[in-house]
């Protein structure tokens, strides 16, 4: 999963954070995947979750674009404000969410907000890669994946996992609507490709597409 850049080589760099999950009053533990896009020299950050230390060390000294979030429940978002500080030798970097996203957002910070609206279609250009946001409704109302169709992978969130899809059932989501959005817009990519997930191990659309019966 690379693509040559005047940098080196576009690359996805992984870990693994430990922290919890908390919403209607309950709380988890659970282990969050961290993707850091990008080459050499610059990045994009999915997600963050639990430690901000813990990005920064996949991140290094690269230059960070921007946070993109994949949606607002706190084990995807709590620490992205203060990585936001932290980044880019303190000068920051945005924070990209989606709109609808702004109940779960206030949940975990009620003082601050993010930097610029996700829609639909928008694009964030890393490295010469482009990453297009996909709008999923249904685990969270303003949930997105995130296409890298030059690097042949996606980035899910908690809208499809190895299994098939995210969780429903809690306050915001909703299973019919999460279905349909898997169907429309996950399920249109090429069969190749690599689903990186916010929790557990990678799949592909092909096999979630068997698992599913599309």
């Amino acid at each position: 999963m690379t693509a040559d850049s005047s940098a080196g080589a576009v690359r996805v760099d992984h870990a693994v954070v430990s922290g919890t999950f908390s919403l209607d009053g309950e709380t988890f533990d659970v282990d969050n995947n961290i993707w850091v896009v990008g080459d050499d020299s610059e990045c994009v950050v999915v997600d963050a979750p639990h430690d901000v230390e813990a990005i920064m060390d996949v991140v290094g000294d690269r230059t960070v674009k921007a946070i993109l979030l994949t949606h607002a429940h706190d084990d995807h978002c709590r620490v992205a404000p203060a990585l936001r500080e932290r980044v880019n030798g303190g000068s920051g970097a945005p924070i990209l969410l989606h709109p609808d996203e702004r109940p779960l957002w206030e949940l975990t910070h009620t003082d601050r907000l993010w930097d610029l609206d996700l829609a639909d279609g928008s694009e964030v250009t890393v490295a010469g890669v482009v990453l297009r946001a996909l709008h999923t409704p249904g685990h969270a109302p303003g949930a997105v994946c995130f296409s890298a169709p030059d690097l042949r992978c996606v980035f899910t969130g908690d809208t499809l996992f190895q299994g098939g899809p995210g969780a429903t059932g809690r306050s915001y989501s909703d299973r019919p609507t999460l279905e349909a959005s898997i169907r429309a817009k996950l399920f249109a990519l090429p069969d190749e490709t690599v689903v990186h997930t916010g929790h557990g191990d990678d799949t592909t659309i092909g096999a979630e597409k068997a698992a599913l019966g599309a």
